[in-house]
């Protein structure tokens, strides 16, 4: 397997692999990075569908790729995934799908067209005083002293900051900033995660800090992702023949291991409470979905709080079953250790009548009814105690969704604290109390809050307990590689694999270890595309840093004289050259 760019690798059509008849492949979990996986393996592996298999705990595809209608709760979004234009992978999968919307389209077309018609952005990134701007006007209010933290952890190879937090690298300076309200709120960064895996988001979306403030840098679906890139990835697997089982935990794989060598020999599996085998040769490939941020969530609903569960579930179970076996396969207990640090909580809030839609549209600025984009992405809600956001995204959000109703997705970072209206943690509330919440924060009047909760609105909250697992501090081989050292025929894909340079909780993650699982099993003769190179590019860090600097010329940054006397000098040197063009052009001088 080896990286590539540009078009000649991006179009090209590999050769079948050598002996790919003879193989077989096992999936075990029937997330996104499954599902993609399955189909690199139809795709470029030209692999027969009926030698594909996977194994879901569930009965639904899709893991986090959710959005559902229950019919004892209502409408459920447990979260909502965030796109770019250089997901590569991931356009790379959508490309060969073909669209359920649009005749002789595939789901990239349509997902092209839908977002070059109605562009993504916010006209209201925050608010505060319960429905007022809260101006953030789009600036960073970066002081020097923490843009040159964000400067320093930017060079700060990776091994420095094994196992590190984000208040190890950063003052108080920096998180005083709208920057990290920016960040913490879109990317769901808390104050103890990883600064390891926030320098790779900095390096990995630096092209994007422009569009921080206003969300013009994300592109998003027409419908909930399960509708919208779910259900086309499964029916297209299905139409190739693929066997998907439902009602399946895998409890472990074995291996056998030597000095230069790793095979998986025997599947552990549960169907119907009864334990089975499966038996491996080397020609039956298994690819292994290791924990999941989506385990064990729980839901409540309008009268009904839901409950934190503590049960590590299959996907945990199975890593944990896996990892002593060799330490090349990583350490499951850095993620799923630590409940407190790694839950929060969401809820999905279905507007019933038109009480509500009017306080929506006040703050963003926009008819939520139109079919067009609406908040544009999280508006957050910065004097909750909670840290509480909300979006809408297209109404409907569902097919079936009614056309005078509005499903809402709110999520809270800090759900252990009493809120500001409703005075208990988020974690205690049942759907109609966090509605209350929200709603005082939109501005309604206390006495009209309560009525509108219980009969203007209805609300299933959802507990994750290891939805930030991702970003749990580590250390390199914390996470193993997606293809082990030795492994002939076993490969680790999803959010829990290790890939460089990428970054995690994202589609692309999942849909990139997939692919790379694919093409090292079976040798494929393609490139993968590589991450975007945006943070080897002098004109984007020029850029980002002048966006960065809200707009402040080089010279006008405080320094003692000397530096100044350097800098001067430096200046006058670069007069007339390219280095002196680009820092005018992007403002800098």
């Amino acid at each position: 397997m080896y990286y590539s760019n540009g078009n000649y690798e991006a179009f090209a059509k590999p050769k079948k692999p050598e002996n790919v008849d003879k193989k077989s492949a096992y999936l075990v979990g029937g997330g996104l990075a499954s599902l993609a996986a399955a189909a690199f393996l139809l795709r470029d592996g030209q692999l027969k569908g009926e030698n594909i298999h996977i194994f879901e705990q569930l009965d639904i595809p899709g893991g986090g790729l959710d959005g559902l209608y229950d019919d004892g709760r209502g409408f459920i979004i447990r979260g909502g995934r965030e796109m770019e234009n250089h997901f590569e992978c991931l356009w790379d999968l959508f490309r060969s799908i073909p669209s359920l919307e649009v005749e002789n389209a595939s789901v990239l077309d349509e997902f092209y067209w839908l977002n070059k018609e109605d562009p993504n952005f916010s006209l209201e990134r925050a608010i505060q005083n319960r429905g007022e701007s809260a101006h953030t006007d789009g600036k960073f209010t970066l002081s020097d002293t923490a843009s040159m933290e964000i400067m320093k952890l930017f060079f700060t190879p990776e091994e420095s900051l094994a196992n590190m937090k984000i208040t190890d690298v950063f003052s108080e300076d920096f998180f005083q900033s709208n920057f990290w309200l920016y960040w913490q709120t879109m990317f769901a960064f808390e104050p103890w995660h990883s600064a390891m895996e926030m320098r790779r988001y900095i390096a990995r979306f630096i092209h994007h800090i422009g569009g921080l403030p206003d969300f013009s840098a994300l592109k998003f679906t027409k419908y909930n992702q399960y509708e919208s890139l779910t259900l086309p990835l499964i029916e297209y697997l299905q139409s190739k023949g693929v066997d998907v089982q439902y009602g399946i935990t895998v409890d472990n794989v074995l291996f056998d291991i030597s000095t230069d060598k790793k095979v998986a020999k025997k599947i552990l599996y549960t169907k119907n409470k009864e334990a089975d085998t499966i038996d491996l040769s080397e020609n039956d490939l298994v690819f292994i979905t290791n924990g999941s941020n989506t385990e064990s969530s729980s839901l409540g609903d309008q009268n009904t709080k839901a409950e934190l569960s503590t049960d590590l579930g299959g996907s945990w179970n199975l890593w944990k079953n896996i990892a002593p076996q060799d330490p090349a396969f990583g350490n499951p207990d850095v993620f799923c250790g630590d409940i407190p640090k790694s839950n929060w909580e969401s809820a999905t809030i279905t507007t019933l009548d038109m009480r509500i839609p009017p306080y929506i549209e006040k703050i963003c600025k926009r008819d939520p009814f139109s079919g067009k984009v609406v908040t544009g992405g999280i508006v957050t809600i910065k004097d909750s105690k909670w840290l509480m956001s909300f979006t809408l995204n297209r109404q409907p959000h569902f097919k079936k969704q009614p056309k005078d109703q509005l499903t809402v997705w709110i999520y809270s970072l800090y759900c252990d604290v009493p809120g500001d209206y409703i005075k208990k943690p988020m974690k205690d509330c049942t759907g109609v109390e966090i509605t209350e919440e929200w709603l005082y924060h939109l501005g309604v009047p206390e006495n009209e809050i309560e009525d509108m909760a219980k009969n203007s609105a209805n609300s299933v909250p959802c507990m994750m307990p290891f939805v930030t697992s991702y970003f749990m501090p580590r250390k390199p081989g914390d996470r193993p590689l997606v293809v082990p050292k030795g492994s002939v025929n076993a490969a680790f894909i999803g959010n829990f694999a290790e890939t460089p340079r990428d970054t995690v909780f994202t589609t692309e993650y999942s849909v990139r270890t997939a692919m790379e699982a694919v093409y090292t099993l079976l040798d494929i003769d393609r490139g993968v595309p590589e991450v975007f190179g945006s943070a080897y590019d002098v004109r984007v860090l020029l850029d980002s840093t002048h966006k960065m600097m809200d707009g402040k010329k080089l010279t006008d940054i405080k320094l003692p004289l000397g530096a100044k006397m350097v800098e001067h000098e430096a200046l006058k040197k670069m007069n007339g050259t390219m280095i002196m063009k680009m820092l005018q052009e992007n403002g800098l001088i």
